[in-house]
């Protein structure tokens, strides 16, 4: 499974935003640490917006920060309310399966456990865990912060 760049971005914004939560956050200030698009990234804090993870701040020092705390944030969650579908072959679509084998096909039932195998997982997962665990990318300081090193 791939998640779509919508998705992506948007993990990559909350982390940021679970990182610095001593600051507000600008678009400007995520697109160009990602190199990333600003467009794109508008789209997914305008949506981020409307569920309530984060909270926006209008003016000339305005931005954005979490509206919750990152241990309430729920992976899972937060995957399926930024992908459209999770369509894994064309059989899924039922307005559109053309597929000869659907009727008799077992494929659709492997595919759907396994979307929920992966959905399941994401559902463990909360943002306060993704920003702790640096897994190897990161160094703890003594204090015990992580430091993450964002890479492209």
């Amino acid at each position: 499974m791939r998640l779509t760049a919508f998705t992506d971005y948007t993990l990559r914004t909350l982390m940021y935003l679970a990182i610095h939560r001593d600051k507000l956050a600008t678009v400007h200030d995520i697109a160009e640490l990602h190199h990333i698009s600003q467009n794109h990234l508008t789209k997914v804090v305008h949506q981020l917006g409307l569920t309530g993870v984060i909270e926006t701040v209008r003016g000339r020092n305005g931005g954005f920060r979490l509206n919750k705390e990152p241990a309430d944030i729920n992976i899972g969650e937060v995957v399926r309310s930024s992908e459209s579908d999770f369509f894994m072959a064309e059989c899924f679509d039922e307005e559109n399966d053309t597929c000869i084998y659907s009727p008799a096909c077992m494929l659709k039932g492997v595919l759907s456990d396994a979307t929920s195998a992966y959905l399941a997982v994401l559902d463990k997962v909360t943002l306060e865990q993704l920003v702790q665990k640096s897994g190897g990318r990161g160094k703890k300081d003594p204090a015990g912060a992580v430091k993450i090193r964002f890479q492209r």
